[in-house]
């Protein structure tokens, strides 16, 4: 069985689809789509070119007519369900994906299907482009969304109007002016869905790595509004706290004054790619009260220029009674993944308390 995430994309998998497209499209060919899917370069295409590919040859079967055309995907989906298609599986993105492409210049029509596919498969990809064609006018109606009695369309509200969206295209006015999400987070800061707060999390966060003091305002708003709230904002802030903010490190009393780094060690200073960098440490309070310690470390990654790319791994947060010892043993893998590039050479580790670091050690990674 494959691992690569793109084979989703199997024929099994568009064999069953087609059973279902059979029973809702009208003189579907099951094997002339089938035929059309697996093109010769089909193996070579990834996840978000299989997911397009299929989108473009569902458009040959689908009228040509689109408000017709929105009909059949409702009719579709109601299928599917039928079928027993769970909801939110990531292979039927390319249902989004095709209001996307075909449904632009049809705002009305595309408003009205896309609030109704998002409750099956999300559409927080396939709405932006409506933000960035419409602007003002889609953003309204994505405040509409955070009111709407399913949680997954006030999901949509939020996470589609992310500024800095992964995976997606980015949206350059909300990164510059991020105001118009403001009262769409308002309105969900305190949803009863945890997906639904999750993703305001996930959109603060974005905002404040444009408009730090900005996202600050409103921690400081929604402090102690409810449990849910604070928790929301904590997440929010996640890049600020890692980046050891001022603001925000005050803001949630984390001060590294009188807490104390001792015994760092690693204990290898010479590790191969595909490997672990192994290190301990003890963190003592010497206050003589209870203090909030954040306690982080830091590899700040060669790159192939020769400088260096900063990442920041949380190891815990909680409280420390006066005098109290931590011992600490971690470890951290030196694997090759698609979104980051090993390099040999001499790489740095330090630790971070309470946004300061505190110690800082070298170690040499080899290939």
């Amino acid at each position: 069985m494959s691992s690569l995430l793109k084979d989703i994309y199997s024929l099994s998998f568009y064999e069953k689809f087609s059973e279902s497209l059979s029973q809702t499209v009208p003189s579907f060919n099951r094997q002339q789509f089938i035929t059309q899917i697996f093109t010769p370069d089909f193996n070579d295409k990834e996840l978000k070119d299989r997911m397009r590919h299929t989108s473009l040859v569902l458009h040959t079967f689908f009228p040509a007519d689109y408000g017709k055309t929105v009909d059949l995907i409702e009719n579709v989906i109601i299928r599917l369900r039928r079928d027993n298609w769970k909801d939110d599986r990531l292979e039927f993105m390319f249902l989004p994906d095709y209001i996307e492409i075909y449904g632009i210049d049809h705002y009305e029509v595309s408003i009205k299907v896309i609030e109704f596919i998002t409750q099956f498969v999300s559409c927080e990809y396939a709405v932006r482009p409506f933000i960035i064609k419409y602007g003002e006018k889609m953003l309204n109606q994505m405040a509409r969304w955070s009111l709407h009695k399913n949680h997954k369309v006030r999901r949509l509200a939020s996470e589609g109007s992310r500024p800095r969206l992964p995976w997606a295209m980015g949206i350059p006015e909300l990164k510059i002016n991020p105001g118009p999400i403001i009262p769409i987070l308002e309105n969900l800061k305190d949803d009863p869905s945890e997906s639904v707060r999750r993703s305001v999390s996930n959109n603060l966060n974005d905002i404040a790595k444009d408009h730090p003091e900005l996202v600050i305002g409103i921690a400081r708003k929604w402090k102690g509004l409810s449990k849910e709230t604070d928790a929301v904002i904590k997440h929010g802030c996640r890049t600020l706290l890692k980046g050891g903010h001022t603001e925000i490190l005050q803001h949630y009393g984390l001060d590294g004054k009188n807490i104390s780094l001792t015994a760092f060690k690693i204990i290898s200073s010479n590790i191969k790619i595909g490997e672990s960098l192994e290190f301990n440490l003890s963190v003592i309070n010497r206050h003589t009260s209870t203090q909030l310690v954040r306690l982080e470390y830091a590899v700040y990654y060669k790159r192939s220029n020769g400088q260096f790319g900063k990442k920041v791994f949380k190891i815990s947060e909680r409280m420390y009674e006066p005098g109290e010892r931590a011992d600490v043993h971690r470890k951290q893998r030196f694997i090759l993944i698609t979104t980051r590039k090993l390099y040999p050479g001499k790489h740095r580790l330090s630790i971070i308390i309470n946004g300061q670091e505190k110690g800082t050690k070298y170690f040499v990674l080899t290939g």
